[in-house]
């Protein structure tokens, strides 16, 4: 898988990353198994990795550390490690989800990388996955590269503003009963198409989108089109 070879993962059985990266909406049609047994199994190695480093790293008292670990182990944190790594990319959805923009839906890309965490811990067990966190997830945390609380739609207005060109987040298709609603929303900049996201309310979905435009800055497309 390219996936791996390009993380640099020493493989054994690729099927259970496979099973990783396969959403319930692909299982169902195709009659395959999902990712959402291996998401509980690294939800549980993942939140270990984290508590161990607090523990051994820092002198914080208990409640302290549960607070910190709360921040490294969430739906936020794991979508930010999700998207860096570029999983949400190989991502196998069903007809329906992947129209609806599911490679970039909050929760579905989040859950992935506990479910990847959780693959490489029964392929190739605790310590290659502690290896795994401490190379690319751990750096992160310490060099503050990731702020869990960004507000990503305000850095890409001050970011666009410095170019005066026009921004706008566009509602492109809403789903599911009114009570559980599925937004998604995709970001124009000069009426080009930067970014896409899809959460339960429009303000997450804008989020979400606004991030997807950041990170095509970091690569450079975005200034490549923008020439901000």
């Amino acid at each position: 898988m390219e996936l791996l070879e390009k993380l640099g993962i020493p493989y054994k059985n690729i099927k259970l990353y496979e099973r990783a990266l396969t959403h319930t909406s692909y299982a169902n049609e195709n009659n395959v198994v999902s990712y959402e047994r291996l998401e509980y199994l690294g939800d549980a190695v993942l939140e270990l990795i984290i508590s161990d480093y607090l523990y051994k790293n820092t002198e914080y008292e208990e409640g302290k550390m549960t607070k910190y670990r709360s921040h490294y182990v969430c739906e936020n944190a794991n979508y930010e490690y999700s998207t860096r790594l570029g999983l949400n990319e190989y991502l196998k959805l069903g007809h329906g989800e992947e129209e609806r923009g599911g490679k970039y839906r909050k929760a579905i890309v989040a859950d992935i990388f506990e479910s990847f965490i959780g693959a490489m811990y029964l392929d190739l067990g605790f310590d290659e996955v502690k290896k795994f966190i401490y190379k690319n997830i751990i750096p992160l945390i310490e060099t503050k590269a990731i702020d869990f609380f960004d507000d990503y739609k305000s850095v890409l207005q001050e970011l666009v503003q410095t170019d005066k060109k026009s921004l706008e987040y566009i509602i492109v298709d809403e789903y599911g009963p009114a009570h559980d609603k599925t937004f998604t929303v995709e970001v124009k900049i000069d009426n080009i198409v930067y970014g896409i996201g899809s959460a339960h309310s429009k303000k997450e979905a804008e989020q979400i989108a606004a991030h997807d435009a950041l990170a095509k800055a970091q690569n450079g497309d975005f200034y490549d089109k923008t020439n901000i």
